[in-house]
């Protein structure tokens, strides 16, 4: 029998087996055992102490995971004077939040982030992990804060302006991704979010192509977009918004059409699949197979904090499960339709049998 999978078997049936027991076991020297292990370790199909073992179903988040400050005016909010809001705090961050949609979709997720040794840091690990998230390869930085985002809504819960405090995520450098590689290797997708450094970007997507690990991507906001490289070979789909889409194809969006011409552009650079979300307008996707719009599915919009987020996830889960571009936006479409309805960054009944019946729901 083939030496290495005989000791993968054996690791398989004791995650914390002994080098020097495996050497026993299939008749090797300990040094031998050692260099399978280093060479399982680098391919990616064994991760670390305790062996952990690759699943083929697992995605790694990486990117963002930060405090959501949310500040809810009760009034016509009035520039330049004090305005009496309710301020809700959640744990969010564009990766943050895709993994906990993704984990809530019975997917095997994991993160990867920097946070702070402080009191919103640890909130974060703990609520990650309360949902089924794997944060083992999360840094923590002690001589960091966390990151924090702040965002106005006006009364119809739409956000009057943003602020973020992200200073944290320029720790973060290419040789950091490097020493972890065997970890990213092992999943069978990457989410990656622009919160990170730019360097670190361009490395990610290219070691990613290399490996043929495919790539979802969210530009995040108009100004990280343009963080991305030019070429984009390897991202499997992109799903920016109408600004950032027009930043990517260097253009003018104002119609359907422009939309079309739009993700046409963006392929160019690369990329396999486009959504570009239209805010109520719905999303328009496009392929080499197909492309077209859909209108958003209506419903009451308590707070649109999160709901990029949901759209990307329950897309992404869609084309994870080999689901045509159309069905993963019609997916997406259903995930931002529950997260109008939460107060919260994240819409806590997500699950794949409730997007299936929010899009039955809008199909009749």
């Amino acid at each position: 029998m083939d030496k290495e999978k005989q000791i993968l078997d054996y690791i398989k049936m004791n995650p914390y087996i002994s080098q020097q027991e495996l050497s026993s076991k299939v008749g090797l020297s300990r040094p031998t055992v050692a260099n399978y292990i280093a060479n399982l370790t680098r391919r990616g199909e064994i991760k670390g102490r305790a062996y952990i073992l690759r699943e083929e179903s697992s995605i790694i988040c990486i990117g963002g995971a930060n405090i959501d400050r949310i500040a809810r005016s009760n009034q016509k909010v009035n520039f330049h004077s004090s305005n009496p809001v309710k301020i809700n705090e959640s744990c969010g961050g564009a990766a943050r939040n895709v993994a906990e949609n993704l984990s809530r979709l019975r997917c095997n997720t994991s993160i990867m982030t920097c946070v702070g040794d402080d009191k919103e840091g640890n909130w974060i690990l703990n609520e990650i992990k309360r949902q089924g998230v794997d944060v083992s390869q999360v840094w923590v930085l002690p001589t960091e804060r966390t990151g924090i985002f702040t965002t106005l809504l006006d009364i119809t819960g739409e956000s009057v302006v943003s602020m973020d405090d992200m200073h944290i995520y320029e720790q973060m450098t290419t040789s950091m991704f490097e020493e972890k590689w065997s970890y990213i290797v092992s999943s069978r997708a990457v989410f990656l979010d622009t919160n990170i450094p730019k360097e670190c970007i361009s490395y990610l997507i290219k070691r990613c192509a290399d490996e043929q690990i495919p790539v979802y991507m969210d530009p995040t906001s108009a100004a990280k977009t343009r963080k991305l490289p030019l070429r984009l070979d390897g991202v499997e789909l992109l799903l920016p918004n109408r600004v950032e889409a027009e930043i990517l194809a260097d253009m003018k969006i104002d119609s359907i059409e422009d939309c079309q011409l739009a993700c046409e552009k963006i392929r160019e650079r690369g990329v396999k699949k486009v959504i570009i979300t239209l805010g109520d307008q719905g999303a328009y996707y496009s392929s080499s197979e197909e492309c077209g719009h859909l209108p958003s599915f209506l419903t009451d919009i308590v707070d649109t904090t999160g709901v990029g987020d949901a759209f990307s996830s329950c897309a992404i889960y869609g084309t994870m499960n080999n689901e045509s571009l159309y069905s993963a936006c019609q997916s997406g479409l259903a995930g931002a339709a529950l997260a109008l309805q939460t107060e919260q960054s994240i819409c806590t009944s997500l699950r794949p049998e409730k997007i299936y019946e929010v899009i039955q729901e809008y199909s009749r």
